[in-house]
């Protein structure tokens, strides 16, 4: 039997290290863009960070004010925006939250999201072949696909074992 790959983070694991490697991430996809990772931006990333489970902007807004002057909604948005352009973070539409994210993904990758019901914590996998499926399914009925976005809700493995 093939062991599992984990796609969330063990809930003991060392969650200072997880955010500071997730900003020295962000600052390389930045710098290799030559993209500017703005003090406001590096702060969104950093609440997200601070979370493996999705978070509204609101909630970023409200994180952020226990450290710093109330931003205002659209200075959050706008940083989510870069964040999202750049790979950095993701939309969940089924929350309408923002989950960071700190693995490589180029242009073509697809990923499908995981969503624990129980203690709100977001996996992401490699979900291209079902992407592609969708999209062609989408293409035969003449609908011109743009975005797909997989999300699947259940319990983690860490719930299921606790």
């Amino acid at each position: 039997m093939t062991a599992l790959k984990p796609t969330f983070p063990a809930p003991d694991h060392d969650h200072d290290r997880c955010t500071a490697d997730g900003i020295d991430h962000a600052e390389r996809v930045c710098a290799g863009r030559a993209q500017n990772l703005t003090p406001i931006r590096r702060e969104v990333l950093r609440v997200l960070l601070s979370s493996h489970r999705p978070l509204g902007a609101y909630e970023v807004i409200d994180e952020l004010a226990r450290k710093m002057p109330r931003p205002a909604p659209i200075t959050v948005y706008r940083a989510l925006d870069f964040l999202m352009q750049n790979g950095l973070v993701h939309r969940i539409e089924s929350r309408n939250a923002f989950l960071a994210c700190g693995q490589d993904h180029n242009d073509a990758s697809a990923v499908a999201f995981l969503i624990c019901e129980c203690c709100g914590s977001v996996g992401e996998i490699p979900a291209a072949e079902v992407a592609q499926s969708l999209n062609e399914a989408a293409r035969q009925t003449g609908f011109t696909p743009k975005i797909s976005v997989v999300e699947i809700t259940g319990v983690c493995g860490h719930c299921q074992a606790g």
